[in-house]
Parts: C-alpha cells; sequence; structure tokens
C-alpha cells in the first residue's frame, strides 16, 4: 500500500481541511477518517503526555489514552454537528477521557501507597532544558496542565480552552494564569522567577 503524499497546508488551510475530512467521515468515508487520525494522532499523543504527567515512561500510557479517545472521535464524530469544531471536538474527548484516567491513576496509587507504605524517592534535577520543561508541567496541577497545553503547544484561543475543559472562559483564563506563573517559577535559575 503506497501512502499518498503529505500535504503542506497554511494553519487556514489546514482547518478547511480538516472539516472537509469530518464531513467525508460523517457520511461514512473511512480514509478520511484515516486522515484525520494521521494528520491529529501525534498532537493527541503529545496532549495525552501532559495527562500522564509528562513522565517519558508514560509513552504507552499516553499512546493508550490517546487511543481511547480515537475509540470515541470515531463513535462521535457524526454527532459532531460543526465540523469546523474538530480540534475543540478533540480535545474535549481527551479532557474527558484524561480525567476517568487521573482518577484511576489515584485509585491505583492510594491501593500502592497503601500496600507499600514507602516513602516516594524524591525527584531528581532535570538533565535538559526538555526534561526541566516536562518537569515543570508534571508539577502542575492536571486542569492547569492541560490549559497551559492547550495553549502553548495547540495554540487554542481562552474560549476554545474553556469549551474543552467544559469551563466559563474566565476560569480557563485563570488557569493559565496560574499556570504560567507555576512554569515561569519552575523554570528560573533560582527557583523562585521573578515573582514578587
Amino acid at each position: 500500500m503506497t501512502k499518498s503524499p503529505r500535504l503542506d497546508l497554511t494553519p487556514a488551510s489546514g482547518e478547511l481541511f480538516d472539516e472537509l475530512l469530518v464531513v467525508m467521515a460523517q457520511r461514512g468515508d473511512r480514509r478520511a477518517l484515516e486522515r484525520l487520525y494521521e494528520r491529529w494522532n501525534v498532537r493527541l499523543i503529545r496532549a495525552a503526555r501532559r495527562y500522564c504527567g509528562g513522565d517519558p515512561g508514560g509513552n504507552d500510557a499516553a499512546r493508550d489514552l490517546a487511543q481511547e479517545c480515537w475509540l470515541a472521535i470515531w463513535k462521535g464524530i457524526k454527532g459532531l454537528r460543526d465540523p469546523s469544531r474538530f480540534r475543540s471536538y478533540a480535545f474535549a474527548v481527551l479532557h474527558r477521557r484524561g480525567a476517568d484516567h487521573l482518577r484511576k491513576v489515584v485509585r491505583e496509587r492510594g491501593a500502592a501507597a497503601q500496600r507499600a507504605l514507602e516513602p516516594e524517592e524524591p525527584l531528581q534535577a532535570p538533565q535538559t532544558e526538555s526534561a526541566a520543561i516536562n518537569q515543570a508541567f508534571a508539577a502542575l496541577p492536571p486542569d492547569q496542565r492541560l490549559a497551559a497545553h492547550l495553549h502553548f503547544a495547540e495554540g487554542l484561543t481562552l474560549r476554545e480552552i474553556a469549551e474543552v475543559q467544559s469551563i466559563p472562559e474566565g476560569t480557563a483564563k485563570s488557569r493559565l494564569f496560574h499556570a504560567r506563573r507555576k512554569l515561569k517559577a519552575a523554570l528560573s535559575p533560582n527557583g523562585l522567577g521573578d515573582l514578587k
């Protein structure tokens, strides 16, 4: 099977192409679903890593979470009323599945803590700038982590973040403000940032 050539699209034409793919998928075009998957899977995995704590060892968990999202997207895509909202729809599915994932992780950790009663190992200092960023993101509360990822990595607007997280726009703005502040403090050379 030969792969179709990759199209280099501008952001606006990319959104229109996604919209076309959604309409085609809603009409039963299986290849359109495959193209959406090809275009969006890496982004969903990247966002899912944030839900999994940004832990490099969590790549399998992030892929599993993204796969769960795709199953929900494929089942629900016909119900998407506005095909131009696919980006928000996909990240909203990730938000719901990610919240389920976090609840499961919290339950498992609680059960493991009761069994083991061992103290947690201290975090090691990051060895690279990328590791420092991942560690700073991992330290954020889950809702702030997702808001920051959607804004900084995916370029979503406050309105879109609010829609994804099913919250008022002011709450999205607050989450992003606090996440930015905590990231700045965590990534400053002395760990305190320029915050006063």
